[in-house]
């Protein structure tokens, strides 16, 4: 056993739902005497047997220290740690592996870049930071805290009453000439709006400001290529896209992140160090202090593989499928009200008239459906629409039409008990 290799597949020339569900052993299971339905994907998606094996075999076969260790296992570790920087910044179509920092997670991420740009200097009093309205609040509140330090203002894109920005507003303020950083996401959390993320970059860019791009809702549902987006950062969590909690990744332009400093400081991010000076490593090792998570890294790119076998563009057709089928079935429901727009990706919001969200949930879960309720970090958002939160359904690969009947039946019966 202390050698089992990871599961691979065969590539698979079509999307097969069900022979994806058997690839999910957490599935496999009831909850109080029904098949589970999990429709919580947008907090954190289940896991492939390939990743599953990856993490053990790690564990069981090579778990070693990596970077400066000579024996054999370091080797290995170090070997499968770097090949995984590769496979992330391929699916990234970096321009380099260089620029792949590893991080805790999109959270982690955001704040690296919060921290470092305060460092810098770049944003100053006077200066504004641009966010919207659809942002959860990690991408909310690392960029008070800078604003806090700095002097700067944050500013907030609106939106209109479907959940889209308001592009006119957005264009508005950047007119302004004093935003130096726009930091947005590419897929709403709570509403499942898509973003224009390439036009609104480019008018960022256009107007000098600097570009981040959350990216936590997205990577797991759309191709992302940072070269075509044209941004400055980007991050995303791995739990999001098949992989184990703990992981992420912060990528950035080698040419800017080796302009700014670094943040954490420890080993790794060092070349030399003595009492009265330290030189800093070169990227990526420049903002990776410390032992980093190395079997998430390992088990991130067996997530990136498994997802690239299936293809991403054929995952995003099936999402979309279910999320329309969804939304057409909830939609007749007395009392039921959709949040965001039509094309909707990841996530559909809800409510019902007369039942608070929390208690349809855990109707929900007694009839084996797992949603999320709540204000999903969206504290502002849901101020935005006059409530405290919704019921949030949000589908993966392995959801199936069966999920969408299972998730209306549920909600219908909810609706009924009210009259």
């Amino acid at each position: 056993m202390g050698h089992l290799a990871p599961l691979r597949r065969p590539l698979r020339s079509m999307f097969e739902t069900e022979s994806l569900i058997s690839d999910f052993p957490i599935l496999d299971q009831s909850v109080n005497g029904r098949r589970l339905v999990y429709l919580d994907n947008a907090a954190t998606t289940q896991k492939p047997m390939t990743v599953l094996l990856t993490s053990r075999h790690y564990y069981e076969s090579y778990n070693a220290n990596i970077h400066r260790g000579t024996h054999q296992l370091a080797r290995m570790a170090t070997g499968a740690f770097e090949k995984a920087r590769q496979t992330v910044a391929r699916y990234l179509n970096a321009a380099s592996a260089d620029e792949v920092v590893f991080t805790a997670g999109t959270t982690a991420g955001i704040n690296l870049v919060s921290n470092i740009l305060a460092l810098s200097g770049r944003i100053g009093s006077g200066d504004e930071v641009l966010v919207s309205a659809l942002e959860h609040h990690s991408n909310i509140v690392p960029w008070q805290m800078l604003c806090q330090r700095t002097g700067a203002a944050l500013k907030v894109i609106p939106c209109h009453d479907d959940g889209t920005l308001d592009q006119q507003a957005f264009h508005e303020i950047l007119a302004g000439g004093r935003v130096k950083l726009l930091a947005f996401t590419s897929i709403s959390n709570a509403f499942g709006t898509i973003n224009p993320v390439v036009e609104m970059t480019r008018a960022a860019k256009s107007a000098g400001a600097l570009v981040l791009i959350d990216a936590a809702q997205s990577i797991a549902h759309l191709p992302t290529d940072v070269r075509a987006l044209g941004a400055d950062f980007l991050v995303f969590s791995g739990h999001k896209i098949y992989a184990p909690t703990g992981i992420g990744v912060l990528w950035g332009r080698a040419d800017l992140l080796n302009e700014l400093p670094p943040w954490q400081g420890g080993g790794e991010m060092i070349k030399e160090v003595s009492f009265e000076h330290t030189t800093y490593n070169d990227l990526p090792f420049k903002y990776e202090a410390g032992t980093p998570n190395i079997e998430g890294a390992i088990a991130l790119a067996a997530a990136i593989d498994y997802v690239d076998e299936i293809g991403v563009e054929a995952i995003h057709a099936h999402e979309m499928e279910l999320i329309e089928a969804a939304a057409g079935a909830l939609s007749p429901i007395p009392g039921i009200r959709l949040y965001g727009p039509a094309g909707r990706s990841g996530s559909l919001s809800f409510n019902i008239e007369g039942l608070h969200h929390y208690d349809l949930g855990t109707l929900m879960d007694q009839m084996g459906v797992a949603v999320r309720t709540g204000h999903h970090c969206c504290q502002p958002l849901m101020a935005r629409f006059g409530i405290t939160g919704t019921v949030r359904a949000s589908f993966a690969l392995y959801n199936t039409p069966q999920d969408v009947e299972a998730l209306a039946e549920v909600t219908a019966k909810a609706a009924a008990m009210l009259r």
